[in-house]
């Protein structure tokens, strides 16, 4: 039996509380008791708490070793229905939709507090005025009907349930950290960087700086793109820019020591001496995690970059003695999530049976060449529809029209302005000045009707885009926007499904980026996590896309060290 209950903290750091029916509505008066902790641990029966923000409420419980099996996030949910609605980029917080409920003037959204290295979130750090249980409810039940008038209701709740989940597996990462050997660290940047230099860079760069300068015969810095590119031109040389692949195909002496040098600074300015000061802090690194912090709903970090960490800086990754890190990636994520929205007959086999996805497409559509296939479906995704894309698309779709079709179509309805949806309900917001056509639905039928031939789609969270008013880019936006962002829901409902899976074991999530986790626990529970994993992954794909026989298979490496996983 679901036990709801509704929160709202006070400003003493006491709360209001009311115990919620089945239709969403209090089933007793409200109370407020003087403690907000105590008021949640004295009700251990209570399995969902409804509260404006997970990250106002649950740092304080986890602070006190109070767990919360299930949660709604009021702020969450009004910017996944301002998606929904058309409406995305308008105030999401819970006093903006009460605001909107009452005809009053919206408030804009509080500015983004600076990241703090190294610090957890303040547990009671200044923020919104607390908000009344009273007009927490009313904006609660009003966002009840919002997702009755959704496209497909159901799935739009699920998506909710799932980003609020999402929040809660992010505050209990923000707290517990990322295990990180600081002595390590240090050690890699020396063998790297060699000395450090006060005020200046290190021993190792310093060299490489003067190579270069050497190699073009007068003082270059390396670091600074602008000069670079008229050194080569001074050299008889053009070159549009310094990026890697495009000096690679260049013959002159100073190349080999740039690309060193290039490679060696970023290191030494993302993750050097002064990020090891600032973010590492007693064995652990805390940046704090931002679910749904893009378009497709791809997970963000407020500072730290812990999303971009180098595979060399890996190796300061390490388990605590006796424990291990169990690292899973999803294999394929993208083509599987394909073959599942599409529902793409032949692609939705494949994805049921192959461990290696593009080696079985490559058996059916271009004669054995895995290269190509993985290139044709990526290329599909991700819009690479000219030249020997397009050759390579035509073959995909002549033995894969359904899957094909689908991200055809959202990138059609991208490219017209309209509304286009994640499967569960995500959504791209109209192009910019598009107007009310930018508000119509994309017009695929999520569950495809056998008679039609074609369904359709949505993108990636770091391809620009979404707001373009080039139509194209746009379309390119939303055709992996279907794919991204429903890929990016599933793994919602894997860390949600994975969080429960683990309450009983001393197995910490520590980590997530996209298709992979890291699961941290001592060396016995090893294999109960792996299991948890794959059982996980398993329930997700049930719940996101219903009855397939598409498998979204892990591989996973229990590891001391992170950089020994890949």
């Amino acid at each position: 039996m679901v036990e709801r209950w509704a929160l709202a903290p006070t400003e003493d750091g006491g709360a209001e509380l009311a115990p919620l029916g089945a239709d969403g509505l209090p089933s007793a008066p409200p109370t407020t008791e003087p403690d907000l902790v105590a008021a949640v641990r004295s009700r251990p029966s209570a399995t969902r708490w409804i509260w404006r923000s997970t990250a106002e409420v649950h740092p304080r419980l986890l602070a006190a070793g109070v767990h919360v099996p299930r949660a709604y996030d009021v702020e969450a949910a009004e910017a996944l229905l301002l998606g929904h609605e058309g409406r995305l980029g308008e105030p999401r917080s819970a006093a903006a939709a009460w605001a909107r409920l009452h005809d009053r003037p919206v408030p804009p959204d509080p500015p983004q507090r600076p990241a703090e290295p190294g610090a957890q979130a303040p547990l009671f750090e200044p923020g919104p005025v607390p908000m009344p249980l009273t007009a927490l409810l009313e904006v609660y039940a009003e966002q009840q009907r919002r997702h009755d008038a959704g496209v497909h209701p159901d799935r739009l709740r699920l998506l909710t349930a799932a980003e609020s989940a999402g929040t809660l597996v992010a505050s209990e990462m923000n707290a517990t950290g990322l295990p990180w050997r600081a002595d390590v660290h240090r050690e890699v940047l020396r063998e790297l960087l060699g000395e450090r230099y006060a005020g200046g860079e290190p021993r190792r760069l310093a060299e490489l700086a003067d190579e270069v300068s050497a190699a073009f015969g007068h003082r270059v810095r390396p670091d600074l793109p602008a000069e670079v590119v008229k050194a080569f031109a001074r050299a008889g040389v053009k070159v549009g820019s310094t990026r890697r692949w495009e000096l690679e195909g260049v013959d002159h002496p100073a190349v080999r020591p740039l690309i060193a040098y290039k490679k060696l600074y970023r290191i030494w300015v993302a993750h050097g001496w002064s990020w090891l000061a600032d973010w590492v802090r007693d064995g652990r690194f805390r940046p704090e995690y931002l679910p749904g912090g893009t378009v497709t709903g791809r997970w963000v970090t407020h500072g730290g970059g812990a999303l971009q960490i180098p595979k060399v800086i890996r190796r300061a990754v390490v388990a605590d003695p006796g424990w291990r890190l169990v690292v899973a990636d999803a294999d394929q994520m993208e083509p599987r999530v394909l073959a599942a929205i599409s529902r793409d007959p032949g692609l939705m086999e494949v994805a049921g049976r192959a461990t290696d996805l593009y080696r079985e497409v490559s058996e059916r559509a271009f004669a054995g060449d895995r290269e190509q296939a993985k290139l044709a479906v990526l290329g599909a995704v991700y819009g690479q529809t000219s030249g020997d894309g397009l050759k390579n698309l035509a073959a995909l779709r002549r033995r894969f029209p359904r899957a094909v079709a689908y991200v055809d179509e959202a990138a059609r309805a991208g490219e017209e302005g309209r509304l286009v949806r994640t499967w569960l309900g995500r959504t791209c917001p109209p192009a910019a000045g598009s107007g009310e056509n930018g508000r119509e639905e994309a017009g695929i039928p999520q569950q495809p009707d056998p008679r039609d031939a074609a369904p359709a789609g949505d993108t990636d969270a770091f391809v620009p885009g979404y707001a373009s008013t080039d139509s194209r880019a746009r379309g390119r936006f939303t055709r992996n926007f279907v794919v991204q962002g429903s890929a990016a829901d599933w793994t919602l409902l894997l860390l949600a499904a994975l969080r429960a899976d683990l309450v009983d074991l001393k197995a910490e999530l520590v980590f997530f980026q996209h298709d992979e986790v890291i699961v941290h626990c001592p060396a016995d529970e090893v294999d109960r996590v792996t299991a948890a994993i794959r059982s996980a992954a398993a329930t997700a794909a049930r719940l996101t896309f219903g009855p397939t026989p598409v498998r979204f298979p892990f591989t996973t490496a229990a590891v001391e060290c992170y950089a020994d996983a890949k």
